[in-house]
């Protein structure tokens, strides 16, 4: 195996499975059946190796945050927006459970400072949007508690359902939790 997606894929899982701080370079060269100045002819450090592990997921979600500040939270735009997410969250599941497990531990690390502030530019807009404490809470638990639930069938190691009574339970729970709230008018 030489594949930098392969060490990308590698990586990913070590990271979120015993953490960025207890992973090291060695370690995922092991698992690469690699050696580490092979891995390191690829990457030239851990962090960079994060950067190309978590990379793809946020720029996946600044392009639906971007998206998302285009339209009104109205009807067929939220419904797309909520497809959108739970799409996002069931591919890079691994991803959202760093965010989640490890995103306030790691500031000092650029590439999870760069998926906090995502994750601050989407609670930013659903504030700013939403007309009552309640509205923006139920966002809130909405999207974090579909991101969560996911995220600890992985750590807890619980077979999840199958993808597609998945996406289908989450596109409908986040739809009646959000049906009563508020949108504020555009400008």
């Amino acid at each position: 195996m030489s594949s930098a997606i392969d060490l990308r894929e590698i990586a990913l899982a070590e990271f979120a499975t015993a953490g960025y701080a207890g992973t090291s370079i060695h370690r995922i060269a092991d698992l690469a059946g690699l050696s580490k100045s092979s891995v390191l002819y690829h990457y030239a450090s851990k962090e960079t190796l994060l950067e190309a592990a978590i990379g793809p997921a946020i720029d996946r979600m600044e392009a639906m945050i971007e998206d998302l500040a285009s339209h009104s939270l109205h009807g067929a735009a939220r419904a797309r927006f909520l497809t959108g997410f739970t799409e996002f969250l069931l591919e890079h599941r691994l991803e959202v459970h760093m965010f989640i497990n490890q995103g306030s531990s790691l500031v000092d690390v650029p590439v999870v400072e760069r998926a906090n502030d995502v994750v601050r530019q989407l609670a930013d807009y659903f504030a700013s949007n939403t007309a009552s404490t309640e509205d923006k809470m139920r966002f809130g638990i909405a999207l974090g508690g579909a991101a969560y639930t996911l995220c600890m069938q992985q750590s807890l190691g619980i077979e999840p359902a199958p993808v597609e009574e998945t996406r289908a339970a989450l596109v409908t729970i986040m739809t009646e939790l959000l049906a009563p709230v508020h949108i504020r008018p555009s400008a």
